[in-house]
C-alpha cells in the first residue's frame, strides 16, 4: 500500500486499537472515517480542543482522550514527515528497504509481535512526535499495509501476497 491517506488511516486505526480487539475497531471504522474527516491529515491536524471534546462524546469511536489527542498530534507529525520526505510512503517503506518482507511461517503461533524493523520504526516515529506507536503497534501497522507478509505458507493469501514484491 503506497497511498498516504490510506497509510494515515491505518496509523490512526492501529493506535486506536491498542489494548482492544481489532474487531472493535473494524466495527467502528466508518465512524472513524466520519469523525476524522475521511482521514485527511491536513484536516485532522487542525482539530482544536473543542473538536476533541466533541469526539469524546461520539459513541461511534473509542472515546479515549489520549487516543483522540494522539490522532491529532500524529496528523501534525505526519505532515512534517511528508514535508521532509516528499511523502509519508517514502519515509515509512524505508524500514523494510522499499519492498515487502515475506516471511515463511509454518505456524501462526510463530509470528512475532515485534521485530527489529518495527523497533526502529517505533523509535523514529516517537522521535518525530508520534504517539501510540510502540513496536507492537508498528508491527501490526506493517502487516496491515503490506510491508510484511506474515501469512502462514499454507494460507490461501500467502502466495498471492508473496508475488506482489
Amino acid at each position: 500500500m503506497h497511498d498516504d491517506r490510506t497509510l494515515f488511516e491505518f496509523l490512526i486505526l492501529e493506535g486506536a486499537q491498542a489494548g482492544l480487539s481489532w474487531n472493535t475497531i473494524l466495527n467502528k471504522r466508518e465512524n472513524y472515517r466520519k469523525a476524522f474527516g475521511g482521514f485527511d491529515p491536513e484536516r485532522v491536524a487542525r482539530y482544536d480542543r473543542r473538536k476533541m471534546q466533541q469526539l469524546m462524546r461520539d459513541p461511534g469511536i473509542v472515546r479515549n482522550r489520549l487516543k483522540i489527542r494522539a490522532a491529532v498530534e500524529n496528523a501534525k507529525a505526519f505532515l512534517r514527515v511528508r514535508e521532509e520526505f516528499g511523502s509519508f510512503d517514502r519515509y515509512i517503506w524505508q524500514f523494510v528497504g522499499g519492498k515487502p518482507r515475506v516471511n515463511r511461517w509454518n505456524k501462526r503461533s510463530r509470528v512475532p509481535a515485534r521485530t527489529d524493523e518495527s523497533d526502529a520504526m517505533s523509535k523514529d516515529l516517537k522521535r518525530r512526535g508520534f504517539k501510540f506507536v510502540g513496536s507492537t503497534i508498528c508491527y501490526a501497522f506493517m502487516q496491515a499495509v503490506g510491508m510484511v507478509n506474515d501469512h502462514a505458507v499454507d494460507c490461501f493469501r500467502y502466495k498471492p501476497l508473496s508475488s506482489q514484491r
